[in-house]
């Protein structure tokens, strides 16, 4: 099957399977996600995810009626089903299905799963990026359900010729609308600190992590949309693309003033991510 859907236990084609209309998804967002690659099977760093996964469920007092093996397993079985080689894969809890009120029913939880072909991003090349005021709530560090502005970022994007979107708040830049973005200067890695602001990337994890290996300094503090626009680098980091430089912000040239130290940190992150397929390939 190329485009799977699960639904509380249920599997079907994405196109076929259908949820109740009362599911708390439908009217408040009520529900929080993840989400990573697969390479021939194998589930890429789930055990970062998962850790995300239970931490943002915890922080929205959402209790899961599974635990995280059984969640683990659910997750294997549905990505087994697929049948190219890389893939996309989604998954969600919501409150529950109850009929519409605000406080928190008492009702089990929903699960969602979503395995759909996506391949890895081409590292050589480029991706450019449109600037947008950042009016979103203060829990960009829990994967909530409530992305309407992170589409309206990404479609202000595609209106004016980018792929990607640069979260601007209070003159700082903050992340991308679906993405973690940071900048080389003067040999050092700059990104925004895992704060309510930002979404604790998993590839941001493992892109400081190649930093730290290779002894590159990393700092984590505020930097502004001029400070990127005067990047040696700029680089955007999300689970299907590593790390990958952006050449245009709102239309003018940025970055490509490094590659010796960007070419470094993306044959680490690479290296990282084969090593870890082929030591977890079943098929």
């Amino acid at each position: 099957m190329e485009r799977i859907a699960y639904y509380n236990g249920e599997i079907a084609p994405l196109e076929e399977l259908k949820v109740p209309f009362l599911d708390r998804v439908s009217f408040y967002g009520d529900g929080v996600y993840d989400a990573t690659m697969s390479r021939d099977g194998v589930l890429v760093y789930l055990d970062d995810h998962l850790d995300r996964f239970f931490n943002s469920m915890r922080l929205m007092r959402i209790k899961p009626n599974f635990t995280r093996d059984e969640l683990t397993s659910e997750l294997q079985r549905v990505t087994n089903i697929a049948d190219e080689r890389d893939n996309f894969v989604y998954w969600q809890v919501t409150r529950g299905t109850a009929l519409r009120q605000h406080e928190f029913p008492d009702v089990e939880p929903n699960l969602w799963i979503m395995v759909v072909p996506l391949e890895f991003s081409d590292l050589s090349t480029t991706v450019d990026a449109v600037s947008f005021e950042d009016k979103r709530f203060s829990y960009c560090n829990v994967k909530t359900l409530n992305l309407l502005p992170n589409v309206l970022a990404a479609q202000n994007a595609a209106d004016h010729g980018g792929q990607e979107a640069v979260f601007v708040r209070d003159g700082y830049v903050t992340e991308s609308a679906h993405s973690n973005i940071h900048i080389l200067k003067d040999g050092a890695l700059v990104t925004h600190p895992a704060d309510e602001h930002i979404l604790p990337g998993n590839a941001r994890k493992h892109l400081i992590s190649a930093c730290e290996g290779l002894d590159i300094p990393v700092n984590e503090r505020l930097y502004t949309l001029d400070e990127l626009m005067d990047a040696d680098e700029v680089i955007i980091s999300a689970s299907n693309t590593f790390g990958i430089r952006v050449a245009h912000v709102d239309g003018k040239p940025v970055g490509g003033k490094d590659p010796i130290t960007y070419h470094r940190l993306r044959e680490v992150l690479v290296d990282e991510f084969e090593s870890y397929v082929e030591a977890r390939r079943t098929r």
